[in-house]
């Protein structure tokens, strides 16, 4: 069982209540559909400008977490016509903040979670196994 954790964005703190990230890790769906079996060792809400995030994940993985997902809305938007990764999320360097939290503390990481674009392609830092 692939012990997983989630990485939100400060600025959804008072609008999401991670239900459908909560969802989809126990269905194994959209961005957790690529394991077998997994269990959420974690949460944290990264602040900008993602200083602590480096720090909250060497944490995590002390705790037994094997891979953290960023959630969707830190890179994607919803839309009239749903979530689009175009021009949208939260955080501006998210690709930059994923990489420093991979190779500064060798967790693998996921970008998505719920709400995945459509057409999007799961990207991950790091071999993630199922």
């Amino acid at each position: 069982m692939t012990k997983v954790a989630i990485i939100r964005c400060e600025k959804n703190l008072d609008r999401c209540p991670l239900t459908n990230c909560f969802k989809c890790l126990a269905e194994k769906k959209e961005g957790f559909s690529i394991y077998d079996d997994c269990t959420l060792t974690g949460v944290f809400n990264c602040q900008c400008p993602g200083d602590v995030s480096v720090n909250l994940s060497k944490i995590l993985k002390s705790k037994g977490t094997e891979v953290i997902h960023f959630c969707t809305c830190t890179f994607a938007k919803k839309t009239d016509e749903g979530w689009v990764d175009k021009n949208g999320g939260f955080c501006e360097t998210i690709d930059n903040l994923i990489e420093q939290v991979h190779n500064k503390t060798g967790i693998h990481c996921v970008k998505g979670t719920a709400h995945l674009p459509k057409d999007y392609s799961i990207k991950t830092w790091g071999e993630v196994s199922a």
